[in-house]
């Protein structure tokens, strides 16, 4: 069982990391993409293994299809805030924008993306302000979006303040997503993951 245990976990991890995993994505969805007067759809799916993966830009509402709305659902709800650095964290969101790169087939992406909607929830964060982008496991869209913004590993939540990044938590937060956050927003020294 041990061993079972070992495979599965380096098996997840390869996943969620590898930019030489290859995805069943049909490099023509990109025209479907676009609508007929250009506007950008949202939560368009593309076939993957034995269900689909979002692919593109995407809302909350993406989650709540059937192939996802089980472990967002229950990320979300069985989420403990950290209220006292939530509490913190609301005048720092004030003139935020945040990125958020994420792939519906990644289990890192499952766990975190549930969690982050929670926290931002709990901070009255304006939504209208946040970009959530479901890329594959090449971590690409048909569109481009990742093009530029150096995504390895997802998820990637990147802040940024007049257009400016300050800062990115990669694939799992160093303390907690509140506490890394906290550390971006306020300009304390912070370091992702994968950094060098």
């Amino acid at each position: 069982m041990k061993k079972l245990f070992i495979i599965l976990s380096a098996t997840l991890v390869i996943a969620c990391n590898s930019s030489k995993e290859k995805s069943k994505v049909d490099k023509n969805t990109s025209k479907e993409m676009i609508s007929e007067n250009n506007k950008e759809k949202v939560n368009d799916t593309v076939p993957y293994e034995d269900s689909v993966m979002l692919l593109g830009k995407a809302n909350r509402n993406g989650f709540q299809m059937d192939a996802f709305k089980d472990w967002f659902n229950t990320g979300y709800a069985n989420y403990e805030v950290d209220s006292e650095t939530v509490e913190k964290l609301k005048p720092l969101l004030k003139d935020i924008t945040i990125t958020v790169f994420m792939g519906t087939w990644c289990e890192d992406s499952q766990r975190e993306t549930p969690h982050f909607y929670k926290i931002i929830d709990e901070t009255g964060f304006d939504e209208s302000k946040l970009t959530l982008v479901t890329v594959s496991e090449e971590k690409t869209t048909p569109q481009g979006f990742e093009e530029g913004k150096n995504i390895t590993n997802v998820p990637t939540i990147i802040f940024y303040k007049n257009d400016k990044e300050l800062g990115r938590i990669v694939e799992y937060p160093i303390e907690s997503l509140e506490k890394d956050m906290f550390a971006i927003l306020s300009g304390k020294e912070y370091k992702h993951a994968y950094a060098e």
